[in-house]
């Protein structure tokens, strides 16, 4: 079963059941009914839209992946209202009378995108992914006849290839075929049940429309001719099986791999044909100086297989040769941790090493414990400048600087560069050779989607190898051990066997070889004994399966772990984010620090998890998976609860202490002491505070949401609150409102109204710093409510600040000059030093606004003399002063005083620098280039939008939309006057 459908196992929301209401298909072409009625869904791309939310039933698509998906490198600048108009026209269609503005039903707003919902009865793909759920489920009990029942139900399903033609973008295609794939593989499975139960005829007609659909697919077709043989209808197998040939043959220059060789074979013998996933299944699917880099590793000499991947590789390469390339050919490598990614990468590079003559650079961005942020990247340019012969003396001090330098370097080179280990094309972009004549791998557990839609980049899936290339890599490995003899001529069976219950995993077969290698105890045998023994190991590798799951590889490695490093183990299976320190690690186990790190070292040693620099810890996802499984079977239900809480407990204090620091005058309430064994992180200065924020964001998202499902009480909004500036002030704006959502439904199901009021006011920021501003002033408006019964006159002065910002945006500025005043009173009452300044800031923006410029200017002049005599050298001082230097210069620039405007919005852009707030430096550089622009300094103009191009490519994915539709905007104004 593939990944997407073990994803929705009952489809996907509850959404509306009552199956007279509406029926939608998607697996075939689109098509929606209501009763009998076929209803006309609109032009062909308001079609495409439906189909792929649809296809992504469940889940949020975000405006930015919708564009994409459309419309892919060539999106007009009136996508999203495109995209907005066709929502509204297809909710009229789907349900008609809906009140406007409203979502309805089946397509609704989430975040920055839509969701599509609907029940298991409305859409053909929930009741496909139910089927084959259960199907599965019902085959690992050997419950055969129930599992072929449901694997009918959901292949009749099918109508064809998904979509049906509506796809235009790569992306787009690569949503339906996944959706394609998922039909072939029940196919297949189906297959393997029926011929078992003699009843091959009852998946022919699948078969067929799947051969059809897919017309190279070898496992598809080699159970077509096995089924076809099965049922005795011997003369069209071999017809079914000459054609596969011919066609491989004659338009891939392939032969048949050896599933429908065995096929083919079986035929003629006229036997009953076994299930062919039962034997190996075919694999589906960078001026440079006086230097000329070669940075690749060694290639593996234990290299087997990969002849197709090797193959499509070589084709791009000779095709660089013809035509015109924009840029360098990239070609992204993505797949399962431990299938052999890096291996593949490094190997044809070494391979086409020689025709990229000026050199090859390699980088390990290590991002499956890190971050994307520019300071990785930066360091990597830094590595990348120095392997081309840059000095050290000589290198840039700032990230635009050198990636300038190396895009000088690279141009118009014949460079091999790879990339190892990229979590997102974010990190790729800044590391392309400025030449078409350069060639970049790139290899990544994600498919990255980006990269192809919008830099041209070639994407390469890898898959678990053959069994021929999985037996000669377990073969060679242990004719590598020294003073053992494990291989012998009598061996091989053994060796298929062994092979074959790893599920042909490279990860699986390593651990294996490793520990044949080194435990002189171990034999062949006892290694096949030790995976045959039980039912408990042996239900990961149902006969005929050719689903890879190495759990048997890692349960007996587990096995002769010692009690206490088996515990760390199972623990482990609930880490957060991509990676876990060593601390962290410690907290939640409730030990010491020597014994976890001796616990760790053990797991290291064998090989159930990883250390990697800075010293994080990670497992491959199929280890954690069996992991989890150890814990849910092993450890007391308070133990599991115990280890949980020690680890939120780590993120919460850690998060304090850490916003203690970025903003020690926003701290709205203390924690609770940590419980026994916790011992937080304390980051003491504010590098080192952005540096654990950076290093922990996605465990702290993962936080709040575990503290929110499992109910932590007052965990989950303590922890949200706690990582807002640092979410905010870095432009990680969904991760932001991601966070603040999961808070406040935990806050109301705990009726806690002050744990609410904080989160209310925290997502209304979140939410106006996405555009979103309507909605920001109902969640602002909410959480004043909530202080204002409860007397809380500071938190009512920050939120009447707030909202000051959103009426400001909203265009009524008498309100929003209303709300600034409020939070002035109330921050003078409290002698709260900090707000006075911001106070005076917003009265003096609205007055400004409302054509009040006298008072306007006395106020904003008062604001920068207060915060002089207020403020610290704490970074909120600093990002206050760049935000109150924005508002003087705003006011500077009515009066016609321009230059002095310019400056105060360079001071701001400096001062925002120094603190990483993303915002602020976007909207002075923004606010700069267009005060330039309209005094007629047309070369001013044109350097600040460039530099406020540079400011917004330095948030998370390019920016918030609003913000890239502003950019747009400016970018339009200044481009006409600059011909």
């Amino acid at each position: 079963m593939t990944a997407a459908a073990r994803q929705y196992p009952a489809g996907a929301d509850p959404g509306p059941q009552n199956p007279h209401l509406l029926r939608m298909q998607i697996m075939g072409p689109l098509r929606v009914w209501r009763g009998e009625a076929e209803l006309d869904t609109g032009p062909r791309q308001q079609r495409c839209l439906l189909a792929l939310l649809m296809a992504r039933v469940g889940q949020p698509v975000s405006m930015t992946d919708l564009i994409a998906l459309l419309w892919g490198q060539d999106s007009p600048a009136s996508a999203a209202n495109v995209i907005q108009k066709y929502i509204g026209a297809l909710r009229r269609v789907l349900e008609p009378g809906l009140p406007v503005r409203t979502s309805g039903s089946y397509l609704l707003l989430d975040g920055s995108g839509y969701r599509f919902t609907a029940g298991l009865n409305t859409l053909d793909l929930i009741a496909f992914r139910h089927h084959v759920t259960a199907a599965t489920a019902s085959a690992d009990r050997e419950e055969l006849r129930q599992a072929l029942n449901h694997y009918i139900d959901a292949l009749r399903l099918c109508r064809g290839t998904a979509g049906d033609t509506l796809a235009d973008s790569p992306a787009a295609i690569a949503v339906f075929a996944a959706i394609d794939e998922e039909f072939l593989e029940a196919a297949v499975n189906a297959t393997e049940i029926a011929i078992r139960l003699r009843e091959p005829t009852s998946v022919l007609s699948p078969l067929r429309l799947a051969a059809e659909m897919n017309p190279f697919h070898e496992r598809v077709h080699a159970s077509l001719v096995a089924a076809l043989a099965a049922s005795g209808q011997q003369a069209e197998a071999l017809t079914a099986y000459r054609r596969i040939r011919e066609r491989l043959v004659d338009e891939l220059g392939i032969d048949p791999g050896h599933a429908l060789q065995r096929a083919f074979r079986q035929v003629l013998a006229q036997h009953d044909i076994e299930s062919p996933s039962a034997v190996a299944a075919t694999v589906d699917e960078s001026e440079v100086p006086g230097v000329r880099p070669a940075q690749l590793p060694p290639d593996l000499s234990l290299f087997v297989g990969r002849s197709a991947e090797l193959a499509a590789l070589s084709d791009l390469v000779a095709g660089m040769r013809d035509g015109e390339r924009g840029g360098p050919l990239v070609v992204a490598i993505d797949g399962m941790g431990g299938v052999g990614k890096s291996t593949l990468a490094v190997h044809f590079a070494r391979l086409a090493g020689d025709e990229f003559t000026d050199g090859q650079l390699y980088l390990d961005l290590h991002s499956d414990h890190g971050d994307s942020e520019s300071g990785r990247v930066g360091e990597a340019l830094r590595s990348l400048l120095l392997a081309l012969g840059v000095p050290s003396s000589t290198l840039p001090d700032t990230f635009d600087a050198r990636m300038g330098k190396y895009r000088s370097l690279t141009a118009g080179r014949r460079i091999l560069v790879l990339l190892d280990n990229v979590r997102n094309s974010a990190q790729v972009r800044p590391l392309l050779p400025n030449s078409a004549q350069s060639l970049v791998l790139v290899t990544s557990r994600r498919p990255l989607l980006g990269l192809a839609a919008f830099d041209g980049a070639h994407l390469l899936r890898v898959q678990v190898p053959d069994l021929p290339s999985a037996r000669q890599l377990l073969e060679r490995r242990l004719a590598g051990a020294v003073h053992r003899t494990i291989i012998t001529p009598d061996s091989a069976a053994l060796v298929d066997e062994i092979v074959e219950l790893c599920g042909r995993l490279p990860l699986a077969l390593a651990v294996l070889a490793a520990q044949l290698a080194v435990r002189p105890t171990l034999t062949l045998a006892s290694v096949a004994a030790d995976l045959r023994d039980g039912a408990r190991r042996l239900q990961a590798f149902p006969g005929g399966t050719d689903t890879p799951d190495p759990r048997t590889a890692f349960s007996w490695s587990y096995q002769q772990l010692t009690t206490s490093a088996a515990r760390l183990f199972r623990l482990l299976s609930v880490s957060l984010g991509p990676g876990i320190t060593v601390a962290a690690c410690a907290s939640l186990s409730g030990s010491d620090a020597a014994a976890t790190r001796a616990e760790l070292d053990e797991l290291i040693e064998a090989a159930l998890v990883t250390e990697h620099e800075h010293g994080r810890i990670t497992s491959h996802m199929l280890v954690k998976a069996y992991a989890h499984e150890l814990f849910i079977d092993t450890e007391p239900l308070h133990e599991q609860r115990d280890a949980v809480s020690r680890l939120l407990q780590y993120y919460l204090h850690g998060s304090f202490h850490a916003q203690a620091v970025l903003a020690p005058h926003q701290l709205p309430f203390k924690p609770a002491p940590p419980l026994p064994g916790v011992v937080p992180d304390q980051p003491a200065t504010f590098e080192q505070a952005v540096c654990w924020f950076s290093g922990q964001r996605e465990a702290l998202i993962d936080a709040v949401r575990v503290a929110a499902e499992l109910g932590f009480g007052i965990v989950p909004w303590q922890l949200a609150v706690t990582m807002q500036q640092y979410l905010q002030w870095s432009g990680y704006f969904e991760d932001w409102e991601d966070a603040m959502r999961h808070a406040l439904r935990s806050a109301r199901d705990s009726d806690d109204e002050i744990g609410q009021a904080h989160v209310l006011h925290s997502l209304g920021g979140a939410r106006r710093s996405l555009g979103a501003d309507d909605e920001a002033l109902d969640l602002l408006t909410a959480a004043l409510h909530i202080f204002d019964s409860h007397t809380m006159r500071l938190e009512q002065a920050l939120v009447h600040s707030d909202l000051h910002a959103v009426h400001e945006a909203l265009g009524d500025d008498h309100q929003a000059l209303a709300h600034s005043q409020e939070a002035l009173t109330l921050y003078r009452a409290l002698d709260y030093r900090q707000g006075v300044p911001l106070g005076l800031m917003s009265s003096g923006r609205s007055l400004a606004r409302l054509g009040r410029l006298e008072e306007s200017a006395e106020l904003l002049n008062l604001a920068l003399e207060l915060h002089a005599q207020t403020s610290g050298s704490d970074a909120t001082s600093i990002a206050a002063e760049a935000e109150i230097r924005i508002a003087v210069a705003a006011d500077l620039a009515r009066l016609g005083r321009i230059r002095e405007s310019a400056e105060q919005l360079e001071l701001s852009a400096q001062l925002a620098g120094q603190t990483g707030h993303r915002p602020h430096r976007f909207e002075a550089l923004r606010q700069l280039t267009e005060l330039l622009l309209a005094a007629g300094d047309l070369a001013g103009a044109s350097e600040a939008l460039s530099r406020t191009r540079v400011a917004l490519a330095a948030f998370p994915d390019g920016g918030a939309a609003h913000l890239r539709a502003e950019l747009a905007d400016l970018t339009a104004k200044v481009s006409p006057r600059r011909r």
